[in-house]
């Protein structure tokens, strides 16, 4: 069943305005409400949220959780700061693949207001002040103009929740449709998992190669593709071997028939990630 994903700065409302939402849904309907959240986890957000590694393995962990409990039952009510767009980008991924609908909801504050009421936590559960800071300036705005920022509902804190237009986006919208690279389709093709290994090892080598001569910013052309890489930062070959491992065993799951087309779709797995 559908999918809510809370988005904002730290201490923003999104766990007040999380816990709104499952008590609606709860009291109008039959469906169990699955809250997945940071809390749950046990984690120390100031020592995640200084360690990139320790981050993106709380997302993970977050998003498998995710995985796990949504089914055709269930409302699922992701309760995290979701601040960076490659990561909502993902999440949209697995509503697709899962084939149900999913919105979000943007607990909109300035950087001030939300800094006022992270101060006033108990110590336990406030956040350093360098933490927050960095915290707001990595923060990636929704954009309803992106399919997985859509339909997005922009909250103030002295708003009330539009419960009625959320229950219309999660209840009276078709799953948005399965496309070349959500859907599990038998291999095709002998030699996909041949092609798929040295075509994204050309582009790997392309990109490598190309890091030597160029400045970020730059956009990379890569053998075997129309689209291109956008490097924003240097990006070392041990990062690169990373996201190559995580492609191929997406792709694996998820083999597409045009083997053509991989070059394209790793550039966009990239470009997704590298931000």
């Amino acid at each position: 069943m559908p999918l809510i994903v809370m988005c904002g700065y730290p201490c923003s409302g999104k766990t007040r305005r999380a816990e709104e939402l499952k008590e609606h849904f709860e009291k109008n309907s039959e469906r169990q409400v699955h809250v997945v959240g940071d809390g749950a986890l046990g984690v120390d957000r100031n020592s995640v949220y200084e360690d990139s590694q320790k981050e993106k393995n709380v997302r993970s962990s977050l998003k498998a959780e995710v995985e796990r409990k949504i089914n055709k039952d269930n409302i699922v009510i992701l309760d995290s700061l979701n601040y960076i767009k490659g990561y909502r980008y993902e999440l949209f991924c697995l509503i697709k693949h899962a084939q149900t609908p999913h919105c979000l909801v943007h607990c909109l504050t300035s950087a001030e207001e939300s800094s006022l009421w992270n101060q006033s936590r108990d110590a336990a559960e406030r956040y350093s002040q360098d933490i927050f800071d960095a915290l707001v300036r990595r923060f990636e705005a929704p954009d309803s103009r992106n399919r997985w920022d859509s339909p997005l509902f922009t909250v103030l804190k002295d708003d009330g929740l539009p419960l009625e237009a959320i229950s219309d986006a999660l209840f009276k919208r078709k799953a948005p449709p399965q496309n070349q690279s959500t859907q599990s389709q038998p291999l095709s093709s002998a030699n996909f998992l041949y092609e798929l290994d040295k075509i994204t090892q050309d582009v790997l080598l392309a990109i490598f190669n190309a890091q030597k001569t160029s400045v970020p910013g730059d956009l990379v052309s890569v053998p075997g593709a129309t689209e291109k890489v956008e490097l924003g930062r240097s990006v070392n070959m041990a990062e690169l071997r990373k996201l190559r491992r995580q492609f191929i065993s997406y792709s694996k799951m998820h083999p597409t028939e045009n083997t053509g087309q991989i070059a394209n779709m790793f550039v966009q797995y990239l470009n997704k990630s590298l931000h």
